[in-house]
């Protein structure tokens, strides 16, 4: 199964991946991480990449899309993948679908991890008092400005892959035991049928207003 988990940063999608991951042995594809790899690297990439990534820009899609082409070609993809942070644009989303396509795949399901805005920004807040801060774009100003740059790019896509019939939601505000338990039954639900987990009708209200 190919899977996407969307929502804004700081949503708990790297924490939902890998915990996929490690249970049913999808790899987690996060570009986040992946560009991160290569700034930290001093890779021709990495220098490129990493002034727009600390200022909470989007890398261009060419970059993006030419990274998760080549990722999926690797052995431990053969099984299916968990998208985490992308895709992030339409055309993203349109070039993935390509991209799977050629390769007789396609994203069975697309789950959006529901939040609320002010206690994204809390929690960074509160890890920044605690001094969990680990990246120069975790702070509360970057963040506010990513979630601008989030549902002024991103949140179009709900409207993609509900069109699709792929897309359903769980409350990402919940504990995370109680939100790895309603992906997984969304999942199941989805290998079970064979087909779309959820209808367009289904998840007409799942879009998080903006705060």
């Amino acid at each position: 199964m190919n899977l996407v988990l969307f929502g804004p940063p700081g949503a708990g999608k790297g924490t939902q991946a890998r915990v996929l991951q490690e249970s049913r042995g999808w790899p987690q594809l996060s570009t986040g991480e992946m560009l991160r790899d290569a700034c930290r690297r001093g890779t021709q990439l990495g220098v490129k990449c990493r002034e727009l990534m600390d200022r909470g820009e989007l890398v261009p899609d060419e970059i993006v899309v030419g990274i998760i082409a080549d990722r999926l070609d690797q052995p431990d993809c053969a099984d299916g993948a968990v998208f985490d942070g992308f895709p992030r644009t339409i055309a993203q989303a349109e070039a993935l679908d390509a991209i799977l396509a050629k390769r007789g795949r396609q994203i069975d399901l697309v789950i959006e991890l529901k939040v609320k805005d002010e206690i994204l920004v809390a929690r960074v807040e509160q890890r920044i008092r605690d001094g969990g801060q680990s990246r120069a774009d975790d702070t509360p100003q970057t963040l506010r400005h990513r979630l601008s740059v989030y549902y002024k790019n991103t949140c179009p896509l709900l409207d993609y892959y509900r069109a699709q019939g792929k897309l359903a939601g769980v409350d990402g505000m919940a504990a995370i035991p109680a939100v790895t338990a309603a992906i997984t039954a969304l999942i199941e639900r989805g290998s079970q049928s064979g087909a779309a987990p959820v209808s367009a009708a289904e998840t007409q209200n799942s879009r998080v207003a903006k705060l």
